[in-house]
């Protein structure tokens, strides 16, 4: 093993104690070792994370825009647009995300795909990663539809489902339904075999039918406790199901308006943490500041990160993902390991991706720092103006703990 580079007094979600983290001369993680563990450090560069906090980035599987353009208005003349909205992302400590393309008109939706599925980034500059497109409906329940627009909901079969991916299934990577408006689970047997997360949202389903619908191949759960009926201590209904069921993750927003901090400390408590997943279900204005905004036919208000239709429904939010990890941090609803793990890790287990590890560019690394009052900051370790590595870095260390 070459060992050009040292990250040392590290806390890694998922280790226990201080860390070292090893790279070879290409910043790839070699190896991560408790810190008394001997290296080698001839002709290394050390640098000292005090111990702070190390992760990959967040990974969000619900965004629906950025920047002013909504995913389901892509067309194949805005590639420039969609990789600005990956390099904001970058920029705001994502690594990879799922263009979420809301209830629309077929036609919209695959012009959408076809963009995405043709989508090759400039390499001008460092950009998150599209992994492919979550599709929050068509297939909603229409007391539960929230923001989606009625008109366009369309009943869960098969053919619709064919009728809807077109050709681009290969570039669908989720899809959110209702389960109820298919009990015969056809509709999940069917984007189960094409390798499409079924994800359960917009949803008046029972325990009944939601414990059905995981049986039958669903393993995600889209914004918990939103678009959904509530706990009732008779009727347990969707999120019920999905807290003990097996191999289902269950999707979040923190950002104080989807949830009450008190629910989400609930949530984290009643559920096991690794299999719930931080999402920002950003909208368009993302990065923008706050004011009306077009939403498909409609607008949009944005208030301190909070977006609603003009009759006051709740639409989504304009904060980054990484800002519902400092909420959850501030609001002293789960440890810092925790709330890092929920944006970063979680979701990648989410989809089967691996998380902090061998074989992981030091590029995606984040360094987090815990300043009093709780309030959690991070930075990218690597930026392409400068590599932290081009110079050895002089270090104290700090005795291990």
């Amino acid at each position: 093993m070459s060992v050009r580079y040292i990250l040392h007094n590290a806390k890694i979600p998922g280790y226990k104690g201080l860390q070292q983290i090893a790279l070879d001369e290409h910043e790839v993680i070699v190896s991560i070792e408790p810190v008394h563990t001997h290296l080698s450090e001839i002709g290394c560069s050390r640098l000292d994370i005090a111990g702070d906090w190390i992760s990959l980035g967040g990974l969000d599987l619900q965004i629906n825009g950025g920047l002013g353009l909504a995913f389901p208005d892509l067309t194949e003349t805005q590639v420039d647009r969609l990789e600005a909205i990956a390099t904001y992302l970058w920029q705001v400590g994502v690594d990879a995300f799922l263009p979420t393309l809301v209830t629309t008109s077929v036609d919209n939706v695959h012009r959408a795909l076809s963009t995405l599925a043709h989508y090759q980034p400039s390499g001008k500059q460092p950009t998150a990663t599209v992994l492919g497109a979550h599709l929050e409906g068509p297939f909603l329940n229409p007391q539960k539809r929230g923001a989606h627009p009625e008109e366009y909901l369309q009943p869960l079969t098969v053919e619709q489902i064919k009728t809807l991916l077109g050709s681009y299934a290969p570039w669908v990577k989720m899809m959110t339904l209702a389960p109820e408006l298919d009990p015969s689970g056809a509709a999940i047997a069917y984007l189960r075999a094409n390798q499409i997360l079924v994800s359960l949202g917009h949803s008046l389903a029972t325990a009944q039918e939601a414990q059905t619908a995981f049986e039958q191949g669903a393993t995600m759960v889209t914004h918990a406790f939103n678009a959904m009926p509530p706990l009732h201590h008779r009727e347990p209904g969707l999120l019920g199901a999905a807290v003990f069921a097996p191999g289902v993750w269950c999707g979040f927003i923190a950002d104080g308006q989807h949830i009450d901090p008190l629910m989400l400390k609930w949530l984290l408590r009643a559920s096991a943490p690794e299999r719930l997943c931080l999402v920002s279900d950003a909208l368009a204005p993302l990065g923008l500041p706050d004011g009306i905004y077009p939403w498909d036919s409609r607008s949009i208000e944005v208030k301190q990160g909070t977006a609603r239709l003009p009759d006051g429904t709740l639409s989504g939010t304009t904060l980054p993902l990484l800002d519902g990890v400092r909420n959850l941090v501030k609001w002293d609803i789960c440890s810092v390991e925790m709330a890092i793990a929920l944006a970063t890790e979680t979701p990648r287990a989410a989809l089967a991706l691996p998380g902090l590890g061998v074989g992981q560019s030091a590029r995606q690394l984040l360094r987090w720092h815990l300043a009093p009052e709780r309030t959690l900051t991070w930075q990218r370790l690597w930026s392409p103006q400068q590599s932290l590595w081009s110079q050895p870095v002089a270090v104290s260390i700090a005795e291990p703990m």
